[in-house]
């Protein structure tokens, strides 16, 4: 097989350059080997007479099809010895030097030959046109494979030709110019028009629009983005104008990290590919065996001219036999299927992922950025003693607005989505542990937790019902309160993320048991776990009891995935039979699991599953069609046939099955293309029918 490109690139010229060579020489080598067949095969077919000087024409035309068309065959044949790695090109260069070989001598020293080579007009059978014709076929089958290689890299050329060649960049004076992508710097202020890609990840700086994020997260909603929305490089701009600053270029933006992962994927080798290789050793070898057996067997029973007859089936079998089929079953599906998943927003890291995905039957899973959105934000505001509950809501955001705690950023950012007037807070006072006060409009104002209320001299009983049924919903709850009164609770919550029940639905209806592992307290978790129909919950757990859990599982004999988003995941995800880390989460996470999901969706895993399992079950039905060929090709190619049916397979029609097998195989793995995962389906029916 050809090798891999450690950069891919949207130029394919190479590989385009390669096809047309060994295209060009697929015709040159068929035109010089057809009058070669027709002089051979003339007497047989047609009753031809065809004068002694023939020979010589089929000596010279197949010759420099065997010795020019087929010059790389014997290099690599020439490796394999060399090296002690007999491969296909062991076979082939075996096969059609011993034609060629043998049809040399008979043609220039037929008086070599015993008697049991010769017919019954005491002639020494030559065998051009047999070499010819394996060779041509030989580079039929590999024109049609390196055709159909260069369609598994359409995912990742198709990827990274999102990304524009320019971007309009906006100068500190205001002017505005198109440059090329590679100029463009970090911090650099970019113009995004209707219907342009964005250039590189960023931040929105001005503007309002929609953009469509399918071809990297496999989701169809184009995503409304604002001021301070982040944006992907290669996503497509629909409605509005947008002016963005540029904080990832290059390789650090996320469409090349992608690329990169797809890329190393299709250069890595499954288990089953480790197998089919063990097999392989042992294969040729045998197969070498088997011909000269064969050829034994015809030597010693078969009918005049015995060794004529001898090394025709020999070499019908050297050839039938090749394993190209059986080499490229696993690496062929594994390129369709790691391109396919960047098409679905589904990252593998390796050729093993996706094989060992397809196995699990327990998910850990952490909570918050996993399940949750990992951002909190301002669920309910309740109102004591006539005040208004948007007066509470502006009291605490004013309070928030010098704190520190991460919970300030949540009220901030709530006040501002009501459009809340911003008020001015004097005195302001940080207590830790416990809250913030200051004075707003000539009122105290004090915002915190009960050990203030009390430190304030704040009754606080008309709120505790409201408060505890606010806490078993999973919800942080402060108190406001003015001049030494009770004014409102605010309560705060990490939101599911959308699609995180249906995703856990789907994965209970394939028998795949769900844990939760989360640092935050057994309160919350046990209230997002109820909302997610979670059995399992362990909270308060540190990011080595997460590993540890992991092991444990791994030790009673599951197959554990473990998906996460933060650092504190990363030794989990590690640990697990298969990481699957949030794309949106921290780079230590992505770099220690073995999946990714581009958007940081729990269905994500129910593309990736189903998506494994398709290609494993197509692995599966792509070695049974190399074995099965194979086992049933050799006996028919020694002559298995012959005693009842006088047939014998020609060398010429065996190297015509042989390459047949290649396409085969490659036409198969092509169809995982088209495969399709909860992008295209209702995501239940996705998971069950991959189950």
């Amino acid at each position: 097989m050809a090798l891999e490109p450690m950069q891919p690139s949207t130029d394919d010229s190479h590989a385009q350059a390669e096809i047309a060579a060994v295209r060009n020489k697929l015709w040159i080598s068929a035109a010089l080997t057809l009058p070669v067949f027709l002089v051979a095969m003339g007497p047989h077919l047609f009753r031809w007479h065809t004068p002694v000087w023939t020979a010589w024409l089929e000596f010279v035309l197949g010759s420099i099809v065997v010795l020019w068309g087929g010059a790389s065959f014997f290099q690599r044949f020439w490796t394999s010895l060399r090296n002690l790695s007999p491969n296909m090109y062991t076979l082939i260069g075996l096969g059609v030097g011993v034609s060629w070989v043998d049809s040399v001598i008979a043609l220039l020293a037929p008086s070599l030959f015993p008697a049991a080579f010769r017919d019954a007009h005491g002639q020494v059978g030559l065998y051009f046109e047999a070499a010819a014709v394996i060779v041509t076929l030989v580079l039929l089958g590999e024109w049609l494979e390196l055709r159909a290689r260069n369609r598994t890299s359409d995912a990742v050329r198709a990827l990274l030709r999102l990304a524009p060649k320019n971007a309009r960049r906006i100068a500190d004076d205001g002017s505005e110019q198109d440059v090329p992508l590679e100029q463009v710097a970090r911090g650099d202020r970019l113009r995004i028009r209707p219907g342009e890609k964005v250039p590189v990840d960023g931040v929105v700086l001005e503007g309002r629009s929609s953009i469509d994020e399918s071809m990297l997260s496999g989701e169809p909603i184009p995503v409304e983005k604002q001021a301070d929305a982040k944006v992907i490089a290669g996503t497509l701009n629909q409605t509005g104008g947008l002016v963005m600053r540029a904080e990832k270029v290059g390789a650090e933006t996320l469409l090349a990290q992608i690329v990169q992962l797809v890329a190393n994927a299709q250069r890595t080798r499954a288990p089953l590919q480790r197998l089919a290789d063990r097999v392989a050793g042992w294969f040729v070898p045998g197969v070498v065996v088997c011909a000269a057996l064969t050829f034994a067997a015809w030597a010693w029973f078969g009918p005049d001219p015995k060794l004529a007859y001898a090394l025709i089936n020999a070499v019908a079998v050297l050839i039938i036999a090749c394993p190209c089929a059986l080499g490229l079953a696993t690496p062929i599906s594994i390129m369709v299927a790691t391109g396919r998943g960047a098409q679905m927003g589904v990252l593998f890291r390796d050729a093993e992922a996706i094989e060992t995905l397809e196995k699990i039957d327990v998910l850990v899973v952490d909570k918050t950025g996993t399940l949750t959105v990992g951002k909190p934000v301002v669920t309910d505001v309740v109102a004591f003693a006539g005040v208004d509950g948007q007066r509470v809501l502006a009291l605490a955001a004013a309070l928030e607005r010098g704190s520190e705690h991460p919970l300030a950023a949540a009220i901030l950012a709530g006040a501002k989505e009501r459009g809340l007037a911003e008020l001015q807070v004097e005195d302001f006072q940080s207590q830790t542990g416990r809250g913030v006060t200051g004075s707003i409009e000539s009122d105290r104002v004090a915002l915190g937790n009960r050990a203030l209320m009390d430190a304030e001299s704040v009754a606080v009983d008309a709120g505790m019902a409201q408060t505890e049924t606010l806490r078993l919903d999973g919800k942080t709850v402060m108190f406001v309160a003015v001049n030494g009164q009770l004014a409102g609770l605010v309560a705060v919550a990490d939101p599911i993320k959308p699609g995180s029940v249906e995703a856990l639905r789907a994965m209970g209806a394939a028998g795949i048991e769900v844990i939760m592992l989360t640092g935050d307290n057994a309160t919350t978790a046990k209230a997002v776990a109820a909302k997610l129909g979670i059995a399992r919950v362990e909270a308060d757990v540190q990011p080595a009891d997460k590993a540890r859990v992991v092991r444990e599982l791994k030790a009673q004999g599951r197959r554990v995935a473990m998906a996460g988003d933060g650092v504190n995941d990363a030794p989990a995800l590690a640990s697990a039979d298969v990481g699957i880390a949030m794309g949106q989460g921290t780079d230590i996470a992505m770099e220690s699991a073995k999946v990714t999901l581009v958007k940081g969706d729990l269905r994500g895993i129910v593309r990736a599953r189903a998506l494994s399992q398709a290609t494993v079950r197509n692995i599966h039905q792509n070695l049974f069609f190399a074995f099965f060929y194979n086992t049933i090709g050799i006996p028919i190619a020694a002559g298995m046939l012959y005693p009842w049916t006088g047939w014998l397979l020609s060398p010429a029609i065996a190297a015509l099955a042989m390459s047949l097998s290649s396409v085969s195989v490659i036409s198969n793995a092509l169809r995982l293309r088209n495969a399709k995962g909860a992008a295209d389906t209702p995501i239940v029916e996705a998971m069950q029918g991959a189950a």
